[in-house]
């Protein structure tokens, strides 16, 4: 799913809102003289003179006219209608046909008439050809929507490819399956190789969509709702007891066969387009740390008033999608939409397990550790400014080329994987995620916790090149910058080599930058410039940017 919001809704006519009468499409082609395996307006528009084409058109009108006067609305579209306009979302029609044959359909209509639709486009208007994007355009600019705020419903090829092309949201209605249900004058349609946004098989199952982009107000997600969010959680982990569910307000786990528990509780609360990824593995990579197995996961989301249901199941989906590409159980939570807050806020709480003897303690540190880096400085902080000031890098002169390729560090924010080898094997005394304040505070905090000095190396600090380029361009220092996706590692010095070559043979780069010792706790840099001191930094440098 997608986050998506609707603001009108524009409707093929023949097929989609209607049933055309009976309408020899054979008998028209050959009156026209048009080949079968061309659609007949596309024929009109071959014919070399005015008055042919005249002709040929007035032909089509009365045969469409005739079609129209025994048409019948389609099951559905009166009453989709009706509750479009109690939504107060405006709704138009575009079509091939002429308006003369619309206007005959619409008389059909028990409870609907012409002056419901806030825009009516048909082959007679010359500045929106159909099949074409310039008539969905054209319609939104009437409506006065945003194209990609726009839905297009349509029972054929012509209708999907218009609306995506002008960037509109778009809904097929598969046709019958039945040969003699398909108008001859249409393209065939092998509805599988369409890419449209939605496939439904009937007009009422528009509702539903439409539900999904309409702006919700405070309080609660509707039931219906969220139990449909909620059946694309993957919940067959055998250890949960009680699963997420609509009237369930816990969860419920069974850790009889578990020996320690490790818990972690973080929100996030900046804008982002990945915020599903983050809560999920910020939690899961400091459950990592200590040797445990990410296991269970619990999230509170709250929204803004205004957002749209698929906003939230987008979220949703995400969130388990990511747990279950990790294999965490997405076990439970809240959801709520207030006035408190104006932008997405998750809160999440992960639970791993561990054994007790293969728990890790950073006060097992001990001096002569060697200190190792996985990846490199500022993983997160480098995807961060890419995604977020890619048009100011452009300006300064970062090639696009490499804002493309700082944008998908966002890729490797998990640390799960080094760390797991790290857990499994000999020697190691601890490990610490990078995050806010960048490798920089991550070192002071390992030497807190430890309460012993560290020496690192500066020379051997790992910095990728698009880290220190766009740190040269904005005046950042990449050891100060916000830096998940970067696992410190303490370990026995005999263990050290064979640790290293593990991680790389896991695809995962690593670096030894320095060295516990026993003198007081206290980070010393050391490397070829004399004036060499370890960096302190009140604020992650990325905040001087979003400043």
């Amino acid at each position: 799913m997608k986050a998506f919001t609707i603001h009108a809704v524009l409707f093929d006519f023949d097929g989609t809102l209607t049933q055309p009468g009976a309408i020899d499409f054979a008998k028209i082609k050959k009156e026209l003289g048009c080949p079968p395996d061309i659609a007949i307006l596309e024929f009109i528009d071959t014919l070399p003179t005015s008055e042919q084409r005249r002709q040929a058109m007035s032909i089509l009108d009365q045969f469409e006219t005739d079609s129209a006067k025994a048409s019948y609305p389609n099951e559905g579209a009166e009453k989709l209608l009706h509750w479009l306009k109690a939504q107060s979302i405006p709704f138009g029609i575009i079509t091939r046909n002429s308006l003369r044959s619309v206007e005959q359909a619409l008389k059909n209509f028990k409870t609907v008439v012409k002056g419901d639709f806030s825009i009516i486009i048909t082959r007679d208007d010359p500045a929106s050809p159909k099949p074409s994007p310039d008539g969905v355009l054209l319609a939104a600019d009437k409506i006065g929507a945003n194209p990609a705020n726009l839905l297009m419903v349509g029972d054929y090829i012509f209708d999907i490819q218009a609306g995506a092309a002008a960037g509109a949201l778009t809904a097929l209605i598969n046709p019958s399956n039945s040969s003699d249900q398909v108008p001859s004058h249409q393209l065939p349609l092998d509805s599988d190789a369409i890419e449209s946004d939605y496939q439904i098989t009937r007009l009422a199952e528009l509702k539903n969509i439409v539900r999904l982009g309409c702006p919700l107000t405070g309080g609660k997600l509707s039931n219906d709702l969220l139990e449909g969010f909620l059946q694309s959680f993957h919940t067959d982990d055998p250890s949960v007891l009680i699963h997420p569910r609509v009237g369930e307000d816990t969860a419920a786990v069974d850790v009889s066969c578990e020996e320690v528990l490790v818990l972690k509780a973080d929100p996030i609360t900046f804008a982002t387009d990945s915020v599903g990824m983050y809560a999920v593995l910020v939690n899961a990579n400091d459950v990592v740390t200590s040797g445990g197995v990410p296991r269970w996961f619990l999230t509170t989301l709250l929204f803004p008033v205004g957002v749209t249901a698929s906003a939230i199941g987008a979220l949703m989906s995400d969130l388990s999608r990511i747990c279950h590409e990790n294999g965490i159980t997405l076990c439970g939570g809240h959801t709520e939409i207030t006035e408190a807050v104006n932008r997405p806020i998750v809160t999440g709480m992960m639970v791993g397990t561990v054994a007790k003897d293969r728990l890790i303690d950073k006060r097992n540190i001990e001096p002569g550790d060697k200190i190792l880096l996985t990846k490199a400085a500022a993983v997160e902080g480098t995807a961060i400014i890419a995604r977020e000031f890619g048009d100011r890098l452009r300006v300064l002169g970062l090639s696009s080329e490499l804002i493309e390729e700082s944008r998908h560090f966002l890729d490797d924010i998990s640390i799960i994987p080094e760390a797991k080898i790290a857990a499994e094997s000999p020697g190691v005394s601890a490990m610490h995620d990078v995050t806010e304040g960048g490798v920089a505070t991550a070192v002071r905090e390992l030497g807190i916790a430890a309460g012993c000095g560290l020496r690192i190396d500066m020379d051997a600090m790992p910095i990728f090149p698009q880290t220190r380029e766009i740190g040269r361009l904005l005046d950042i220092d990449p050891l100060g910058l916000i830096g998940s996706g970067s696992l410190l590692i303490c370990c026995r010095p005999a263990y050290q080599q064979q640790l290293c070559d593990t991680i790389t043979q896991a695809g995962i780069a690593v670096a030894c930058i320095g060295v516990v010792t026993d003198s007081a706790s206290g980070v010393e840099a050391v490397g070829t410039k004399d004036d060499t001191i370890w960096p302190s930094f009140k604020v992650d440098e990325i905040t001087r940017l979003f400043g």
